[in-house]
């Protein structure tokens, strides 16, 4: 496979503009160019005509547009990748501009999977920004297979995220254990009914996560569905927990959510709890970040007392289900 590296002009060293490289490699994420027009806050008609402008300075077409949906051609994957390295490195040099001082000044950016509660974590902040008033906190919100790749390439200090394969060059901690269990909306035909066996859910229809896939994130959910022969079709997804529960809730169909973060929507009459009571799986939220990043004082300071006060409720990640 031919080296972008290689094949790019020299020339381009003196006119290429990054900011159009940061706009593609938010394009290659989404892989939709609306996606991208809203993480950015730019219009759509703004992202096309970067695009465009990159394709030209480089002189090769770097997305194929298959209908509604797009792919990365191969010269793209690998402007995709070498903008992934070279963001990583600007990102760091701030870094490089630290000076020492007994105050605790920087930035932390936190990439954090959606609708993560909890209580210890929520007591970390408040104390940690009491004690180091200084220390910005940028947090955004992303999918698991984003932050994961933004750890890899070094563009965020630590991510909260689901991951079941370990990766060689992140470090990786248990955060939060989450159960999932079955639950149905106010609308569903089974709402509010007692004494339900898991035949009785045989063939409902479904609410799923777009990671609900085997090889993705939530595996384990359609493994047991597909152990326990259930025949319902898939009829509404979404990568967002956010967004599966307003599915369920709206009576599309059942959905496998973690049990204390619906807590408050059982309570309130808005979800109904299926059978298996024991629920379905845990899943493991974990605390990662690339050992091979150069920190900031800020970020080595932050991920070093989180992991303690973690340590410290060692209980919690268990408790939580």
């Amino acid at each position: 496979m031919p080296d972008a590296r290689r094949d790019i002009h020299p020339l381009l060293n003196d006119r290429l503009d990054w900011n159009l490289l940061r706009t593609f490699r938010v394009i290659g994420q989404e892989l939709s160019i609306s996606r991208a027009a809203a993480r950015l806050h730019l219009t759509q008609p703004a992202i096309s005509q970067a695009l465009k402008r990159l394709e030209e300075q480089l002189d090769c077409q770097l997305i194929v547009r298959r209908g509604p949906r797009f792919v990365l051609t191969e010269a793209g994957e690998q402007i995709f990748a070498i903008a992934g390295e070279m963001y990583g490195q600007v990102s760091q040099m701030s870094n490089a501009l630290q000076k020492p001082g007994d105050e605790v000044i920087g930035k932390v950016r936190l990439l954090m999977i959606s609708r993560i509660n909890s209580d210890t974590f929520d007591e970390y902040l408040a104390d940690f920004h009491r004690e180091h008033p200084r220390v910005d906190l940028e947090v955004e919100v992303m999918r698991s297979s984003d932050i994961v790749a933004a750890l890899l390439e070094k563009t965020a200090t630590l991510g909260l995220s689901l991951n079941r394969r370990p990766q060689p060059r992140l470090e990786q901690h248990l955060f939060l254990r989450q159960r999932y269990a079955f639950f149905c909306g106010r609308h569903h035909p089974l709402f509010g009914r007692i004494g339900l066996a898991e035949g009785d859910l045989q063939s409902e229809n479904f609410v799923s996560f777009t990671s609900d896939q085997i090889g993705g994130m939530l595996s384990p959910l359609t493994i047991f569905r597909d152990q326990q022969g259930f025949s319902g079709r898939i009829v509404a997804s979404s990568s967002s927990l956010e967004e599966v529960r307003r599915l369920v809730i709206a009576g599309f169909g059942l959905g496998c959510l973690p049990i204390h973060v619906v807590a408050d929507d059982v309570k309130n009459g808005l979800l109904w709890r299926l059978p298996p009571d024991e629920g379905i799986t845990d899943v493991d939220i974990h605390l990662l970040w690339n050992r091979e990043q150069k920190m900031s004082r800020a970020e080595t300071v932050f991920i070093q007392s989180l992991t303690a006060r973690l340590a410290d409720h060692g209980a919690h990640a268990s408790k939580s289900g």
